[in-house]
């Protein structure tokens, strides 16, 4: 059955009028916060295509839940019976006053991905997307729908490309050719048969300037990235010890990576986040890597609290920074900070503890005499 629709959204004959529903939806969105709002249909077949050879070749490292859930985060109606739209929302992170690049220079410093500084974005999108389905609620009646923020099997990407939002660029994220790709995504399945629009066209061209700035080369070919090498996977998703061929490429990264988008030419065009949800929190965006490293595991639940960063738990916390550290120059208080910690340490973090200190007593004994 078809959704009872209320006056706003009927013409005379009473047939619902889904184009002036779908405008009502967009206007809302924006007035909801989000930069932009688009529908698409279900069909995602090239993309699951797509997905299965990426996910055959092993390229998804030790994201298992990539491939638990089968064809259900291809195909809509499967996951959701019923869907047979997706409205796609967007919503910029961009920091302002965000020194990234330069921080990147500084070795002591740690460096945090920008979309990391401030408050868990899926709180923040969820509770946005609820609130645009209560509107569509008062105005069109009860109607099957779910919100999803990178929490369940969804092909974000492709299908904010089809609602067109922007275009997956050689290093497999969203850009907007008026936006850059500094924003988060969300996605209402619906079963509303509402108007799509149409997909974003690609205009990436010739550039590669992503390819050749990945610290650890995993984007082994355009639009296509080998998770096991990549820094966000290493540093967030990787539940054990950090490949040693890789720890040397993480620098000061010690959250996430950011390369691929900061050298992406259309990021000139990147707007500040609005939100102040986003802005940085406990000078995540300015703290030194030893300060970091010398938080209780208390302090860090504390700090971390409403963050994406508490999902990594304190061991990986620790681990990361251990790297960043060994990376750094060879300083005494960090040398000893370090010490300190290693015989509390568990077997995991004991290890890269240890790394780092190699690593920066190789630094002394290159110094010249």
């Amino acid at each position: 059955m078809e959704p009872q629709i209320n006056l706003s959204t009927t013409t005379t004959s009473s047939k619902p009028d889904y184009q002036r529903l779908k405008s009502d939806i967009q206007r809302w969105g924006y007035e909801l916060g989000f930069q932009q709002v688009g529908i698409t249909g279900v069909d995602l077949g090239d993309d699951e295509a797509h997905l299965l050879t990426w996910l055959d070749q092993g390229m998804h490292g030790e994201m298992d839940y990539m491939q638990r859930h089968g064809t259900r985060r291809s195909r809509p109606a499967d996951l959701l019976p019923g869907t047979v739209r997706v409205i796609s929302v967007r919503m910029d992170y961009w920091p302002e006053a965000t020194d990234a690049e330069s921080l990147l220079d500084k070795p002591t410093q740690a460096y945090v991905s920008r979309y990391a500084l401030g408050r868990d974005y899926h709180k923040v999108l969820r509770k946005r997307l609820q609130q645009l389905a209560n509107r569509i609620t008062e105005a069109a009646g009860p109607f099957g729908y779910r919100a999803f923020v990178d929490s369940a099997p969804v092909l974000e990407k492709a299908i904010a490309r089809n609602a067109s939002l922007g275009w997956i660029g050689k290093h497999t994220n969203l850009i907007n050719s008026k936006a850059g790709s500094w924003f988060f995504l969300g996605e209402l399945y619906t079963e509303l048969p509402l108007p799509v629009d149409e997909p974003a066209s690609n205009h990436c061209g010739s550039c590669s300037k992503c390819i050749s700035a990945c610290p650890t080369d995993a984007i082994v070919a355009p639009y296509q990235v080998d998770a096991r090498r990549c820094i966000s996977y290493l540093t967030i998703e990787l539940k054990g010890p950090i490949p040693v061929e890789f720890r040397q490429a993480m620098g000061n990264r010690i959250y996430g990576c950011d390369d691929c988008q900061l050298v992406c030419p259309w990021n000139k065009f990147a707007q500040f986040s609005r939100e102040d949800d986003f802005s940085p929190r406990h000078r995540l965006d300015s703290a030194s890597l030893l300060e970091l490293f010398q938080w209780s595991e208390q302090q860090f639940l504390d700090r971390t609290a409403g963050s994406p960063i508490r999902r990594i738990g304190y061991e990986r916390w620790q681990r990361n920074l251990a790297v960043g550290l060994g990376n750094g120059p060879s300083d005494p208080i960090v040398v000893k900070a370090l010490r300190e910690r290693l015989g509390n340490a568990s077997q995991m973090v004991a290890e890269h503890i240890q790394w780092a200190l190699n690593q920066l007593e190789s630094k002394v004994a290159d110094i010249p005499a």
